[in-house]
């Protein structure tokens, strides 16, 4: 092998191509200005068969999590919702026997606290919109699920019906980036929002 493939081949791997865990980077303009956020569990995330629940309440520990924080409130509705949050729980396995589609992640009434000590109500049951044109069909199957064993988010623009059907503009997988209370992963995307606005700001002095 020649030298100048041998540096080429190791500029490709230590290149940060599109790693969950590389430095935080600006985020688009819009993140800023978005006031509504919907959390949605990925729709090609199975359910492990041993805890068939643990998206759904991966799901609500954000929400508890989001509205602690207090910047978003939390959208019911796609087109409603300036930013989508996606999210799917690890496995801590590479491969694991899943439930997809079916009831199985419909929404219960639930009361969760409030950012201020009050409580927070979300109404809507049964299963969501669709976030995207390739949804899991509704009656429930079993599978194997390859390459998850990492709890990932994804952030996605919103203001449109199938807000997955784009590319997301924030992504951050690693162990238990999911675990309560304290849900790293959203760590994460202060630490993302707070850095693009830093950014924002440098730009604004003359």
């Amino acid at each position: 092998m020649s030298r100048t493939l041998m540096l080429l081949l190791l500029v490709v791997v230590s290149s940060p191509l599109a790693s969950s865990k590389d430095k935080t980077k600006t985020l688009p303009a819009q993140v800023l200005q978005a006031q509504t956020i919907l959390v949605v569990i990925s729709p090609d995330a199975g359910e492990p068969v041993t805890d068939p629940t643990a998206n759904r309440n991966a799901r609500e520990d954000v929400e508890k999590a989001l509205t602690q924080w207090g910047r978003f409130r939390l959208a019911m509705e796609p087109h409603t919702a300036d930013l989508v949050l996606s999210l799917r729980k690890g496995t801590g396995r590479n491969a694991t026997p899943t439930i997809s589609g079916g009831p199985i992640d419909n929404r219960p009434v639930i009361l969760q606290p409030g950012s201020e000590g009050g409580i927070r109500i979300v109404g809507q049951h049964g299963r969501p919109d669709p976030v995207t044109t390739s949804d899991p069909p509704a009656r429930p199957s079993l599978g194997t699920e390859i390459g998850a064993s990492e709890d990932t988010l994804e952030l996605y623009l919103g203001g449109n019906d199938y807000p997955l059907d784009s590319s997301p503009i924030w992504r951050y997988s690693a162990k238990d980036a999911l675990h309560p209370p304290k849900i790293p992963g959203i760590e994460e995307l202060r630490k993302a929002i707070n850095e693009t606005e830093k950014a924002t700001q440098q730009k604004k002095k003359p």
